[in-house]
């Protein structure tokens, strides 16, 4: 078991606007993004499942051409190889959780 404390972690911005932090687990991936206001995620798929949750702010999501406005207490469930994309309304701070384990964000 381990303790982290994200404060002391560095983030990286995957796409502009994007900046996340991630700890891995042998079999999960879970980031925690900000988002600035406007910044949009282009529409892409993965293999990897996904629970999208807000923390603070407003996100619209389009899941499979479904769109909605994702706040605190909505969660999105992605499943893999379904196309989504999202513009963050407002500054947003976003929980993802990824199965298996994203690589490309070691």
């Amino acid at each position: 078991m381990s303790f982290i404390t994200l404060a002391e972690m560095g983030s990286r911005e995957v796409v502009p606007g994007f900046h996340g932090k991630f700890i891995h687990s042998e079999n999960v991936t879970v980031s925690f993004w900000d988002i600035e206001q406007d910044a949009v995620l282009p529409e892409h798929a993965h293999e990897h499942e996904q629970f999208s949750v807000v923390l603070e702010g407003k996100l619209e999501l389009t899941v499979g051409g479904e769109t909605r406005v994702l706040e605190p207490g909505l969660v999105a469930v992605i499943p893999g190889n379904v196309p989504h994309s999202g513009r963050a309304i407002t500054p947003c701070r976003v929980c993802d959780v990824f199965y298996p384990v994203r690589e490309d964000y070691r």
